[in-house]
């Protein structure tokens, strides 16, 4: 009674032990497929045009490489059919059809393909690998250790384009099902070796097994024990149900030979779970392959009847040629005449264009004169009107605040009449324009230099803090330009005993800025926004206007410098005007 439970566990270990051989099998073909691939894509480029563009083997080879195995046997076989003898091109349908049918499970058919093969071909020893594995499919064991054994001996440099631990592990296979158990054992040993390095989880839980059975047919229980548990354990860790069903089966016999029926039972009902999960995988892919076959059929129907419309067609191609040879003649003179109305109207509309922003630019000069100037001039007139009643009047002590206000209203016509003779200049592109790598200090000093009376005048404090190793790459005359316009607006804006600092600080590598800070009177949020539109001029206080020209003339200025303007601003505490220029080319 214990003999034939022994024997009973035997043979389904040795069923398991098959399972896991057949496996590996189809994993080591797996493993060559990309290499091979690519070779004979490198190969097909090489072919002379007349191959390359035969319609049978073109059809056959990217059949092939989209891996459409019906239609790769259907064409390679048009195209053996149609070469009076063997020769390179040949062999490679030879070696197509190999693979076709391997992966169609025709493994006869395959090997009649593969064996024609002659030893120079460039794919022989990847033949000779399918050879082995079309053997041991077959349980021809001794032949398939011939091929296995011819491969691993192979020179390092054609040996590395192959999966080494694969192919000791079919050769441990071949052994242990000749019954030379130790040649095995080593074989196994060796292929679990590289497998461990390669860390493939999969892989190394298949061969634990079949080194399991191999030591379980010579009835060393203890070695044999542990292996399946590790096994089994690893295949846990992955997603391939042939290996988990082994794995439970496996236990299921080790626990019955132990006599832990219950265990034993738990195990058989796990691998009958594995074993649905796979029959489900198997039926979709019995219809994924149905659907397929319908789908090959489909197309090669629809290429039969698109190769007969093409016959058609060409037919009709011929007698189009020709009337459209003398329509090309006739589209060619009509385009031609057409390019050169599109060069005659793309020129009016660029003069056209340019005229536009020069009438812009009019229009924009007008408004300010219209109302900014007007504005100031009136105000100027009737503060000189005022300075006329003081004299008559002869009130000596109003007559220096008028004369003083006069002298700010004459210099707001002085510095706008600027802005708007550098607007248009710059507007019509008229202004001369040089960069070059200039003292940021020293321009500045130059600048502030003309303010200082003015300054003192209003008791308003200017600090500057800039290091004189800064050097920028501007253009001088419009850089003081800004300088000016921004010192004019923080002085204007400020009110006695407040405190106007200029300094320059890093930004990045090829940039720096310039700070002009002042603690006058500030603008809310709203004014400054309305400010950076294109409004003219907005109100800030009662006696006092911020022209939106100055700005916009500052910032297009900065932007032809390659630099950029920005303003910070809140009401009642002061304005931060940050110029960012760039630095001089040559400033570390």
């Amino acid at each position: 009674m214990i003999n034939d439970l022994l024997m009973r566990i035997i043979t389904t270990i040795l069923k398991v032990c098959t399972m896991v051989a057949l496996l590996l099998v189809s994993l080591s073909t797996y493993g060559q497929e990309n290499t091979t691939i690519n070779l004979i894509k490198s190969e097909f480029k090489k072919f002379p045009t007349s191959i390359r563009t035969n319609v049978n083997f073109k059809k056959a080879y990217r059949f092939f490489i989209s891996k459409e195995y019906d239609s790769t046997l259907l064409y390679s076989h048009h195209f053996l059919n149609s070469q009076t003898e063997e020769n390179v091109y040949s062999k490679h349908c030879r070696y197509f059809r190999g693979i076709s049918f391997v992966e169609k499970q025709l493994y006869r058919e395959a090997r009649k393909e593969f064996e024609r093969l002659p030893s120079s071909f460039f794919l022989y020893h990847s033949a000779q690998q399918k050879l082995g594995g079309i053997a041991l499919e077959l349980e021809e064991f001794s032949k398939a250790l011939k091929y296995f054994l011819e491969l691993i001996e192979l020179p390092e440099n054609q040996l590395r384009n192959f999966k080494q631990d694969i192919i000791l592990h079919d050769i441990g296979i071949c052994y242990m099902y000749l019954e030379r158990f130790e040649e095995s054992e080593e074989y196994l040993l060796k292929s679990l070796k590289l497998q461990e390095k390669k860390q493939d989880t999969s892989l190394i839980a298949g061969t634990y097994m079949d080194i399991a059975n191999l030591y379980y047919e010579q009835y060393k229980d203890d070695q044999a024990i542990p292996l399946f548990e590790k096994a089994y354990a690893l295949s846990k860790t992955t997603n391939d149900f042939v290996l988990k069903r082994n794995a439970a089966v496996s236990m299921a016999a080790v626990e019955e030979n132990r006599k832990n029926y219950l265990k034993s039972i738990h195990y058989r009902k796990e691998y009958e779970q594995w074993k649905d999960s796979i029959n489900d995988q198997n039926k979709v892919w019995e219809v994924a392959q149905l659907e397929k076959k319908f789908i090959s059929e489909k197309k090669q129907k629809e290429i039969e009847l698109l190769e007969k419309d093409n016959s058609i067609k060409k037919a009709q191609l011929n007698s189009f040629i020709y009337s459209s040879a003398l329509l090309l003649l006739l589209a060619g003179t009509i385009f031609y005449f057409y390019l050169s109305k599109r060069k005659a109207n793309g020129l009016i509309l660029a003069q056209k264009s340019k005229l536009d922003a020069l009438n812009d630019t009019k229009d924009r000069l007008f408004s300010v004169v219209s109302h900014d100037l007007r504005s100031n001039v009136n105000a100027l007139d009737r503060s000189n009107s005022e300075l006329n009643e003081i004299l008559e009047l002869k009130n000596f002590a109003d007559f220096a605040p008028k004369l003083h206000h006069n002298t700010e209203l004459t210099g707001s016509i002085k510095r706008l009449l600027d802005n708007m003779l550098n607007w248009a200049l710059l507007q019509t592109e008229q202004m001369y324009f040089q960069k070059e790598n200039l003292s940021l200090a020293a321009i500045v000093n130059q600048v502030t230099h003309n303010y200082k009376p003015l300054l003192s005048s209003k008791n308003i404090d200017l600090s500057m803090t800039i290091a004189t190793n800064v050097f920028v790459y501007v253009d001088i005359e419009s850089l003081k330009i800004v300088l000016r316009n921004v010192l004019d607006n923080a002085i204007k804006f400020s009110n006695s005993h407040d405190q106007i600092s200029i300094y320059s600080r890093a930004h990045s590598k090829e940039y720096c800025q310039l700070i002009v800070e002042d603690t006058g009177t500030g603008m809310t949020e709203s004014t400054l926004n309305k400010l950076l539109k294109e409004s003219t001029s907005q109100s800030n206080t009662i006696n006092q206007e911020r022209t939106g020209l100055g700005l916009h003339l500052c910032q297009a200025m900065i932007h032809k410098n390659g630099g950029e303007l920005t303003i910070e601003s809140e009401e009642k505490i002061g304005t931060k005007l940050i110029i960012t220029v760039p630095l001089s080319q040559d400033y570390e």
